[in-house]
């Protein structure tokens, strides 16, 4: 977010951090800029939300990924710095490894509002001005490496889904878009007619979320979220007894200024209660849906649906039982969760019934932006925000009462299921191994476009009959109290389970199953794919995944490189990386390699039948040159597939942590090279 406020900065892996802890330098490529020129301004009715949908769709349909995007333009002129920094922290989404805004005006104004002194913002503006960064009317236009526009007063109200932030579905075309959806979303063998239970049926909403740190940061769309809630309960309109709600706001000051305008009241009578602040839906953690609720929809294979204000809708994040996941503003996830349902036109469509039995529909409910302008002027002030932040550093009475032991390292509990010593430097020898070639390897999954770090790492809900879930019931711990695995990522155990478990996975070697399945070679014997990993390490035999394009697009979820590693996997074949993934597997010492452009896994016939060799690794080790590629062998009965592959190692800083079996290991070495007495072994 820091960037709509024009400071620059990006995300890097969780490995390249861990790295960068320890005094190492992250290198990566100089990026291209991609200009965004802005004009016009938001019409009545669009927020800020409908413009960071409408400006992902577009970036990803252009290509921005490893890319800068610099938005600038009149349009600037009425974009306030809440809606900017919506736009910038959706970065991840759209693929650009930033989206920078300038410094103005409006971010001294937001400074004044978040209770910065005048000597602090005399000293940004003061700054910034002499530095040449300050931007107004008379700032020059910048050349771009590539340039788009985007007319603000052409961006409409819109949702995306059912499975990707970028697949924008305008609101009136909603129930259509879930109809044609729909075939796609099913479970294999499902029918596409079916009858519920008088309530829930296809497309039914089960959880409806105002949720993550991209739109509650963002006072515009809750205001306008609590204006809805406000005339929906004035209307006598309620919330659907099998929608489940939630608040989950990502700063305390939205309960503030909610409460002094005096909207929380309405947002609870419809169930929008507050449950915490910071991720809760958005990451998986929206807890089970009610036991009946689950029942029916597994029964009946129903394809049911969420509607949050977060950032990612991937498939199996948000909840196991839910098939399609939707992503809106505020005010629009209360009015979906009054309907009960995504498949209908809110344009025209009613919502519900008012205490007279007359419809109500969206444009009854919907607040101008005057209303929400007027709102937020009398309830948001800087007092609000020193108020909330003066004391973030000091923790609870619960928090300071921690026993913290004593000592400079970490003192593992062999029985902890939370916290292991994990095994990435066991074995270790003070000097690397000598690279080689990839030989007798197997494929433990064909998969396909826009594979997330979701699909390949879970952060949400455990089941209970996976094998991460037999390892813990193993272990002593009830099922009630498996928590996440976003909660355990300190246990490589529960984690290298967990990879490749998510619900919704497709792994084209057996494509009548729907998850973490895979087939083991050469006997072909159907069966989990850590089951798979399990025999394959028994056998010495090495791994390769085959994917399509966007892979490891999504969370910059370090355990998508770690997870794999510990399975087994060596290398990677895709069609394009997302920047932060392709990173981190070299960072895991896993090899990325692109097919050349045109071809894909299927374009070759590869079944994943076949023994995988790749040739010529150490050379482009040795003597690191961007554009280098491998030969690849892919032989199956008799038959050998050869083809040429792109290696993905970017940089030569990325040719030494591949030499050192990863960036992990490459520090340690460092290392220990300072205190050569010491003896190998963490």
């Amino acid at each position: 977010m820091i960037n709509g406020l024009g400071v620059l900065g990006w995300g890097v892996g969780g490995i390249e951090a861990e790295a960068a802890m320890l005094g190492q330098p992250v290198s990566m490529l100089i990026p291209l800029v991609v200009g965004v020129k802005l004009t016009g301004r938001l019409r009545e009715g669009a927020t800020a939300t409908d413009l960071v949908l409408t400006i992902t769709e577009m970036l990803r349909k252009h290509g921005v990924v490893g890319k800068f995007v610099e938005y600038f333009g009149p349009g600037l002129q009425d974009l306030p710095l809440a809606d900017r920094a919506t736009i910038a922290n959706m970065s991840p989404e759209y693929g650009a490894t930033c989206g920078i805004f300038p410094v103005d005006k409006e971010s001294l104004k937001y400074l004044r509002l978040t209770g910065r002194t005048d000597e602090q913002i005399a000293l940004v503006e003061t700054y910034c001005r002499e530095q040449g960064l300050f931007h107004d009317e008379k700032t020059p236009e910048a050349e771009y490496s590539e340039l788009l526009t985007l007319d603000l007063s052409t961006v409409e109200p819109s949702l995306a889904g059912p499975k990707r932030p970028q697949d924008r579905v305008l609101l009136s075309n909603a129930k259509a878009s879930f109809e044609k959806a729909l075939p796609s979303l099913l479970k294999p063998g499902a029918a596409q007619a079916v009858s519920g239970n008088g309530s829930l049926h296809h497309g039914s909403v089960v959880i409806a979320a105002i949720t993550s740190c991209t739109n509650t940061s963002n006072p515009s769309v809750l205001i306008a979220a609590g204006l809805l809630a406000k005339k929906a309960v004035e209307r006598g309109l309620q919330v659907p007894s099998w929608v489940k709600t939630s608040l989950a706001p990502g700063s305390k000051v939205v309960k503030d200024y909610l409460e002094k305008a005096g909207l929380m009241p309405y947002l609870e009578k419809l169930k929008f209660n507050l449950v915490g602040y910071g991720c809760t839906t958005c990451i998986g953690n929206s807890g089970p849906l009610p036991p009946e609720i689950s029942k029916t929809i597994d029964e009946k294979a129903l394809v049911v649906a969420s509607v949050l204000s977060g950032n990612r809708n991937f498939e199996g994040r948000i909840n196991p039982d839910v098939r399609a996941n939707y992503l809106m503003s505020p005010p629009l996830v209360v009015a979906f969760a009054l309907a009960g349902r995504i498949d209908l036109d809110l344009r025209k469509d009613p919502i519900g019934q008012d205490k007279e039995g007359k419809p109500v529909y969206l444009a009854d409910l919907w607040p101008a932006q005057r209303e929400v302008e007027e709102a937020m002027q009398q309830s948001i002030s800087s007092e609000m925000f020193r108020k909330s932040y003066a004391g973030v550093y000091d923790g609870d009475d619960r928090w300071r009462s921690l026993s913290v032991p004593k000592g400079e390292t970490y003192t593992w509990e062999k029985n902890s299921t939370y916290i292991r010593q994990a095994p990435y430097f066991d074995g270790m020898a003070l000097k690397p191994a000598a690279v080689g070639d990839l030989k007798g390897a197997r494929v433990l999954a064909i998969l396909g476009d826009s594979v997330t770090t979701d699909h390949i790492s879970p952060a949400g809900s455990i089941k209970k009959d996976s094998p991460a879930g037999n390892y813990l019931i193993e272990h002593g711990v009830k099922p009630a109290d498996f928590n996440s695995y976003g909660s355990r990522r300190g246990n490589h155990e529960v984690m290298v389970r967990g990879t490749f478990a998510n619900v919704r996975l497709r792994n084209r070697m057996v494509p009548n199953l729907e998850g973490g399945f895979t087939k083991h070679l050469p006997g072909g014997a159907e069966m989990t794919i850590f089951e798979a990993s399990a025999k394959y390490i028994a056998e010495r035999v090495p791994l390769v995944i085959l994917a399509g394009k966007e892979y490891g697009s999504g969370s910059s979820r370090d355990w998508a490189a770690k997870g794999p590693l510990l399975l087994g996997v060596r290398a990677v074949i895709a069609e394009s990386y997302e920047r932060i993934h392709r990173s981190n597997l070299v960072g895991m010492g896993i090899l990325p390699l692109q097919f050349q452009p045109g071809e894909t896994a299927e374009s070759l016939r590869l079944a994943g039948e076949e023994v995988i060799e790749i040739v010529g690794i150490p050379e482009v080790v040795k003597s690191f040159a961007p554009g280098r590629q491998v030969k690849v062998r892919a032989t199956s009965q008799g038959k050998t597939t050869e083809f040429q592959a792109l290696v993905r190692i970017d940089t030569p800083q990325e040719a030494l942590y591949y030499a050192n079996g990863g960036i992990l290991q490459y520090v340690l070495r460092q290392l220990l090279a300072t205190k050569t007495a010491q003896p190998v072994g963490v």
